[in-house]
């Protein structure tokens, strides 16, 4: 990012956050500050409440996310004066506590310092082991096979389990990357059962209860925050329809049709169709019966409707990727699907970035 790039980027985000929290009379005074700070050393610190607002844009301008009829309400935790690898465990052992809280998730993002260095290896705080055994069988989410093997490097002991949690693997600048145990008592897993199907238990399925994403860029007005896990909680159909069902993650869906007694030879008996949907049953009403804020596909998509009328209202262009806005099954019967979308990207924002280990 060149200078000017980045100058015109904290002007753009400045005039926003100011003109939105009615705060105008005081953009001229800070725009000297911010631009003098950028003039001798390349960068500036965000305020309080520009850290504040900004995170809450960058969830509002987040195109593949189609919970954000919530944006304003998330909670920030500003660890930015944090330099030490155990502060930064600490904060994240706090964030998984905070934000499950019980079952009641709320949304929630911690943010650390943009100059540190710090790197989170992890995809998200919470995740399940993938490992590979001696007859090349996967065990586990395949989806973290790579990112099992490089704990492992690092000294993890692997158990060899289908739904092991993975640890915390923190970086800070060029120092050796440090893993350590999420603790137990801070870690929510709901059992997957059936309301009808009561062999369904026999799955041993579990999920966890709080979707923390822990690898992406956080970008407001310019700068970049490498460490900033945020969460809000599950539409049913992302474990239901993707995490246990895709063939290339858990590939339930042979094992649901068989219990229920489906002919998995005969393609016209729909039984992956017929399969997907009593599993993603069984996710809502063990989610529901564990007491965990679940969201289903068709509450979501109203909702994100919702959110695309508030935005035209207050005269605001929504942007969003309709591949990932239309929930996995059953979308042609939702609003979502027949609504065309804009999917320019909005600055602040959420952004990928390479694996920490690459």
């Amino acid at each position: 990012m060149t200078e000017i790039s980045f100058q015109k980027k904290a002007e753009d985000y400045l005039k926003l956050c100011y003109l939105e929290l009615n705060k105008e009379h005081l953009f001229d005074n800070r725009w000297i500050e911010v631009k003098e700070s950028i003039k001798k050393t390349g960068t500036y610190e965000l305020l309080d409440f520009e850290l504040d607002y900004g995170t809450k844009v960058a969830w509002r301008n987040s195109n593949k996310c189609i919970g954000r009829l919530f944006w304003r309400t998330m909670d920030v935790i500003d660890k930015r004066s944090l330099n030490s690898i155990d502060s930064v465990f600490d904060s994240l052992f706090e964030h998984i506590h905070f934000a499950t809280n019980g079952g009641n998730i709320r949304s929630t993002i911690t943010v650390f310092n943009a100059n540190s260095g710090i790197r989170i290896w992890n995809p998200q705080l919470l995740s399940f082991a993938g490992y590979k055994n001696d007859k090349g069988v996967i065990i586990g989410d395949p989806k973290q096979l790579n990112f099992t093997t490089e704990c492992i490097k690092l000294g993890w002991e692997p158990r060899m389990g289908q739904f092991d949690i993975l640890p915390l693997v923190i970086q800070m600048g060029n120092q050796k990357p440090v893993w350590r145990e999420v603790p137990k008592d801070i870690i929510k897993l709901v059992p997957i059962e059936h309301p009808e199907i009561k062999s369904f238990e026999k799955l041993n399925l579990v999920w966890y209860s709080t979707p923390i994403i822990s690898n992406m860029i956080l970008e407001i007005g310019g700068v970049e925050f490498l460490a900033a896990p945020f969460n809000g909680w599950y539409m049913g159909t992302e474990i239901g329809a993707r995490n246990l069902a895709d063939e290339d993650r858990y590939n339930m869906l042979p094992k649901v049709a068989k219990l229920m007694g489906l002919d998995l030879k005969d393609k016209t008996s729909i039984w992956k169709d017929r399969a997907l949907v009593e599993l993603n049953l069984a996710v809502l009403y063990s989610f529901k019966k564990a007491g965990v804020k679940i969201i289903d596909h068709h509450s979501a998509s109203k909702q994100f409707m919702q959110f695309m009328r508030k935005e035209e209202k207050e005269g605001r262009d929504v942007t969003a990727d309709w591949a990932w806005i239309v929930p996995p099954i059953s979308g042609p019967t939702m609003e979502v699907f027949h609504t065309e979308m804009n999917d320019d990207i909005k600055s602040p924002n959420y952004f990928y970035q390479k694996d920490a280990w690459l």
